[in-house]
C-alpha cells in the first residue's frame, strides 16, 4: 500500500494530466475535431498517440495507478501535451524527477542573471556561466581582474579549468593553501551534484575525463565524492598590482529555468575593499 505521500502525489499527477489534456484542442496538435467528439479536448488515445506511448499506460497515470514514468515518458507527455516551461518543470516534480534545464542557443546568456550582473557592474566582479562552468559573460571589473576568458577556445573558458589546470584565477589569490584547498573541494563538491543533475551526459562526462587528465589535485578530489549545493568556501582575497588587497565574500544565483549560473564577490565587512574597488572601476575606464 503506498505512503500517503506518494498517493497524493500520484493523484495530483493524473488530474493535472487530465486538466491539461481537457484544455488542449484537436486543432492545436494537428487533429480533425470531428462531429462525435464529446469533449473539447483530446482523448487519452490521442495524448498517448502522440506522446508514443500506450493508451494502456497512459491510462493508468490518469488514474494513478500507473508506476513511476521515467524521464523519457515525461518528455513525450510534455511534447505531447504542449506544455510550457513551467508546466514541464511541475510535471517532473510531481513524478518525482529533478526537472530537465531549459538549453540555450550556445553562447546565450539568461537575461536574469544577466541584468543583475550589469547592476553590479560598480561594485562587484561577477560572471555568467552554463551548470558547467563555461563562462558566457564578465562584467567589466572581473574581466579586470581575472582578464578576458567568456569566449575562449575548447576548456580555457571553465572556470573549473581556470582553477585547476591554468590556474588563471590563482595567481593573484592571497589566500593560504589550505584555503585554496577547501574553495577547490566546494568547487568539486558542486560539480559532483550537476554531473548527476545532468544525467551523467557526454558533456559533463567530457569535463570530468579532462580534468582528471590534466589535474592530480582535480582528480584526487573528485575520487573523494563529496557534494555540496550551493559551494561554501573562505572568503577571496586577491592582490591587484594597481589598487592592493581586495577581501571578497561570495555569492551564487542560478537562473531557475536555465540553470545557468551568476557568481559574483562582493567587498566584505571591514574591509577597504570598496573604496578599492571604486578606484579599480575609475582606472580601468580612465585607460
Amino acid at each position: 500500500m503506498p505512503e500517503n505521500g506518494e498517493l497524493t502525489m500520484r493523484e495530483t499527477l493524473a488530474d493535472f494530466l487530465r486538466r491539461r489534456r481537457d484544455a488542449l484542442s484537436p486543432q492545436t496538435v494537428g487533429l480533425q475535431a470531428g462531429p462525435r467528439r464529446r469533449t473539447p479536448g483530446l482523448r487519452r488515445d490521442e495524448v498517448a498517440r502522440l506522446a508514443n506511448m500506450s493508451a494502456t499506460y497512459y491510462e493508468r497515470l490518469e488514474q494513478g495507478r500507473g508506476p513511476q514514468p521515467s524521464t523519457a515518458i515525461l518528455a513525450g507527455l510534455a511534447r505531447a501535451l504542449r506544455l510550457d516551461p513551467d508546466e514541464r518543470a511541475y510535471l517532473h516534480l510531481l513524478a518525482g524527477h529533478t526537472a530537465p534545464a531549459v538549453v540555450a542557443p550556445d553562447g546565450v546568456v539568461d537575461s536574469r542573471l544577466l541584468s543583475v550582473m550589469r547592476a553590479l557592474e560598480e561594485t562587484s566582479p561577477a560572471f555568467a556561466a552554463d551548470d558547467l562552468a563555461t563562462v558566457l559573460a564578465q562584467n567589466e571589473l572581473h574581466t579586470a581582474l581575472f582578464g578576458s576568458v567568456a569566449g575562449l577556445p575548447g576548456w580555457e573558458g571553465n572556470l573549473f579549468w581556470c582553477w585547476f589546470v591554468s590556474h588563471r584565477w590563482r595567481r593573484t589569490m592571497l589566500n593560504p593553501p589550505d584555503q585554496q584547498e577547501a574553495i577547490g573541494r566546494a568547487y568539486v563538491a558542486s560539480l559532483r551534484v550537476v554531473v548527476a543533475e545532468r544525467g551523467c551526459d557526454a558533456a559533463a562526462t567530457a569535463l570530468v575525463g579532462r580534468l582528471q587528465a590534466a589535474s592530480t589535485e582535480f582528480a584526487r578530489m573528485w575520487n573523494e565524492h563529496r557534494v555540496s549545493k550551493p559551494p561554501s568556501s573562505p572568503l577571496v582575497t586577491v592582490m591587484d598590482e594597481r589598487v592592493g588587497r581586495l577581501d571578497f565574500d561570495h555569492a551564487l544565483l542560478v537562473g531557475p529555468r536555465s540553470r545557468q549560473r551568476l557568481y559574483s564577490l562582493h567587498a566584505a565587512a571591514g574591509t577597504a575593499t570598496r573604496q578599492r574597488v571604486s578606484r579599480l572601476i575609475e582606472l580601468v575606464r580612465r585607460h
